[in-house]
């Protein structure tokens, strides 16, 4: 696709509505595709397209992390922009949106512009009734808040993006960086996408059903004591802590622990723990060249020796073995 110059339009225009305590990170890394496709090197001039943070009032908005961003433009006519995205963040800002927003992101929606939802942006657009009839993507880690506040909706929480017809949804962190990746691919050409993400040190730009690193599929359940438990695991995976450390955290006993995750899963927790574990190892294996003693210590192995008796007894192959039977990932 040829390129806009100084002197033409741009050929992509996004509009950012940030709600109260939005994500940062979720923000800045779509910004920076959009910003280094831009323009020639890493000029950062809007040339081929341009992003304007758009609110009813000139305040800054801040995040969830206290850094605050001043809107550019206000609200006005929404015609301006080829996408309009929603950057959401905590969740219990959700329902404090300022309702001058819910009837510009309306009247967006007739007049045909795309809606875009990063992280918890989703909740924002179902919240405001433009949800209906689509299907959305949400973190893993949010599925089941969205399905509470949400009756009848099916988030899907297995992929990094979903595009359905002019709503486009991503889970947030890095899967924005590529939303956006798939966006300049679009509009200005794999090229510009490519160049974005190789300057982001992202390797190559992945597709929309790529899986989030996530739990596995057979360890999704509804029960919130097993939920936590495994959460604690995540946020602990180069130091796994044992069955009865995570009980103690949880304030219940090990024997009503192991209950909860016999009656949900049917497997005790140090298998439920081990197949999250192999789980990483797999997604480190597929996405990245770390050796296997750079995995093994990410994931709580005593050393490289540890893992691959394991994964091996799981598998029948090595982790060397089975990663050279992983596909080479799409480049769009």
């Amino acid at each position: 696709m040829r390129a806009a110059t100084s002197s033409e339009s741009p050929l992509l225009r996004v509009g950012f509505v940030l709600a109260r305590r939005f994500t940062l990170s979720a923000f800045a890394n779509f910004i920076d595709v959009l910003r280094l496709a831009a323009d020639e090197g890493d000029r950062s001039r809007p040339i081929r397209c341009t992003w304007r943070v758009i609110a009813p009032s000139s305040d800054p908005v801040r995040s969830s992390c206290g850094i605050a961003v001043s809107p550019e433009e206000r609200l006005g006519d929404p015609s301006r922009f080829d996408y309009i995205v929603v950057v959401g963040g905590l969740i219990d800002e959700i329902e404090r949106l300022n309702p001058d927003y819910t009837l510009f992101l309306h009247r967006a929606a007739q007049m045909g512009v795309p809606l875009i939802g990063v992280c918890t942006g989703a909740f924002i657009l179902h919240r405001a009734g433009l949800m209906d009839g689509y299907r959305c993507c949400v973190s893993w880690f949010h599925h089941n808040d969205f399905l509470e506040q949400f009756e009848g909706l099916h988030p899907v929480s297995d992929r990094i993006f979903v595009v359905d017809r002019d709503r486009l949804t991503c889970s947030g962190g890095a899967s924005s960086a590529h939303l956006a990746a798939f966006l300049v691919d679009r509009h200005i050409g794999k090229a510009a996408a490519q160049k974005s993400l190789h300057i982001m040190i992202i390797d190559t730009a992945m597709a929309a059903d790529e899986p989030q690193p996530g739990l596995p599929l057979e360890l999704k359940t509804d029960d919130p004591l097993v939920r936590r438990a495994l959460l604690i695991l995540q946020q602990n995976m180069d130091a796994p802590l044992t069955v009865s450390q995570i009980a103690a955290r949880l304030q219940v006993s090990r024997r009503k622990l192991e209950r909860h995750f016999g009656s949900s899963l049917g497997v005790a927790p140090s298998e439920a723990f081990l197949l999250v574990r192999l789980s990483q190892v797999r997604l480190l294996l597929s996405r990245s060249d770390r050796t296997i003693s750079q995995i093994a210590a990410e994931t709580g192995f005593c050393d490289a020796s540890h893992l691959i008796r394991v994964f091996r007894d799981r598998t029948g192959v090595t982790p060397e073995t089975w990663r050279q039977t992983v596909p080479a990932p799409a480049l769009s």
